[in-house]
């Protein structure tokens, strides 16, 4: 590089002097220099003073030529040579422009450092997710959970929800908001922020009740943790390794007809056969002539509220046996 800069100088005084603006800078971001250093620089390379005037960052540097700093002189005077560096404020030099080629570097390249010392010195807002982490942390100090919550943009006196994925995912919901049908996310009752981390665990579990939506997996996307009731003690930890014999019958049902499962799954959540055929578009006779084939290979009658009331857990039992 000096080889290289001693012959540009010989042929272009400029272009070898730009040449050892670009060298000096580039050592200093290399060197991960402070602002001062940035503008020492500047100074130094110019022969005129160099002032860092930073009103965001209360910052104000100036320094002379001879490397030492020195109070500012006020105001700039509006014909200097400046440069503006973001948010860090406006970099001069005192002297009258317009900037000369070597001058013009100067401010080019020192602005560039000084961009970069701001981008790696500027504190890192969390994310959204690792405020998320810390909300629900039940373990993390409250101080912490506080400053959390008033990142996610909740008052302390407002009441959210936790949504959960079958996945894992954990996110917030407003009270008065509704999750996005489209996904399957169960939803913790509701709390205040500091509260949010309690309810992880009941979002859990409601979401081990949802279904996709479709033939082979019929059932609802969305469930809320407080109408699950006594239900929710389907999720204890291994319960849904032992063998569950309504669950078993459900299996060999659904493979019994294509329309089993969505027929089923009608009759659990609709309160009369009748409101059952509508959901499902089709003729009452013909959700009888399904019934009597269902009870035939669930071994149990479906025409009572004891025989509705086991098909309807039997088909949550499914569910939460698929998301194990």
């Amino acid at each position: 590089m000096r080889e290289l800069t001693g012959r540009l100088a010989g042929l272009d005084p400029d272009a070898g002097a730009a040449l050892q603006v670009i060298a000096y800078f580039d050592r200093l971001v290399d060197a991960r220099a402070g602002l001062e250093s940035v503008v020492r620089g500047a100074a130094v390379l110019s022969a005129s003073p160099a002032w860092l005037h930073a009103p965001s960052r209360h910052l104000d540097l100036r320094v002379t030529p001879d490397g030492m700093r020195h109070d500012h002189p006020g105001v700039p005077a509006p014909d200097w040579c400046h440069v503006d560096i973001d948010e860090a404020g406006t970099l001069w030099l005192e002297r009258p422009g317009p900037a000369g080629p070597v001058e013009a570097m100067i401010l080019e390249r020192a602005a560039l450092a000084a961009r970069a010392v701001t981008a790696r010195t500027r504190p890192r807002r969390p994310s959204r997710r690792e405020l998320l982490e810390v909300l629900l942390d039940a373990g993390a100090p409250e101080a912490d959970r506080r400053y959390a919550a008033r990142g996610l943009g909740l008052s302390p006196d407002v009441r959210a929800r936790v949504t959960a994925t079958p996945g894992g995912r954990l996110d917030i919901l407003q009270q008065d908001s509704e999750p996005e049908p489209s996904e399957r996310v169960g939803v913790g009752p509701p709390a205040r922020p500091l509260k949010l981390a309690a309810t992880v665990e009941a979002a859990q579990a409601a979401a081990r009740f949802t279904a996709a939506g479709t033939a082979s997996d019929p059932g609802p996307r969305v469930v809320y943790a407080e109408n699950l009731g006594v239900l929710l003690v389907l999720t204890k930890p291994g319960l849904m390794q032992q063998s569950l014999p309504d669950v078993d019958a459900l299996e060999r049902a659904s493979i019994a007809a294509p329309w089993m499962l969505a027929t089923l799954d009608a009759l659990a959540r609709n309160a009369s056969h009748r409101a059952a055929a509508t959901a499902l578009n089709i003729h009452h006779s013909t959700l009888q002539e399904r019934v009597t084939q269902a009870e035939r290979h669930l071994g149990w009658a479906l025409h009572d509220v004891d025989g509705q009331m086991r098909l309807a857990t039997a088909l949550m039992a499914r569910r939460i046996r698929q998301a194990t």
